[in-house]
């Protein structure tokens, strides 16, 4: 390479710098005026709603929903709700469900069957010293919701 090509590459690698950093500066100042998602306010995010628990029974199409409460409505995280069901012919076929209830206090079951021997279901909550319990029908309510308030236990004499 001659001493002119040397003088004129060098002049246009300048150039090329010259540009490359006035396109860099311009993108930074660019970016230093929008604003970032981090700096703008933002509402507060609520929590996402808990998933209510399902067991599925997976012998029938109906289902009940509980919430499960102590005295004061205050939902009970954590409770166990029990239920026997005897359906089939002559009741000889039986299903032994439990769950847990979600920090709303609600837990759902589903697949249960239409016709049960010896209805109601007796549903039983226990959390602790507590327990409740609630009655289900799914013959005449296939799909409900109902509540299960807790309670101490009745002393036997009072």
């Amino acid at each position: 390479m001659t001493k002119t090509s040397l003088i004129t590459r060098s002049r246009d690698l300048k150039r090329l710098f010259l540009i490359m950093s006035a396109l860099t500066l311009s993108f930074l100042a660019n970016a230093q005026t929008q604003p970032s998602p981090a700096q703008s306010p933002t509402p507060t995010p609520t929590p996402p709603a808990q998933e209510v628990p399902v067991i599925d029974g997976g012998v029938g199409p109906c289902s009940v929903e509980f919430t499960v409460t102590d005295a004061n409505a205050k939902p009970q995280y954590a409770a166990t709700v029990k239920v026997r069901i005897a359906y089939g012919f002559a009741g000889v076929r039986k299903l032994n469900l439990e769950a847990g209830t979600n920090v709303n206090g609600k837990v759902k079951f589903k697949g249960l069957p239409i016709r049960v021997h010896n209805p109601p279901l007796e549903f039983t909550a226990v959390k602790g010293e507590l327990t409740g319990g609630a009655s289900y029908n799914p013959a005449t309510e296939c799909e409900a919701k109902h509540d299960i308030v807790l309670e101490k236990p009745k002393a036997v004499g009072d």
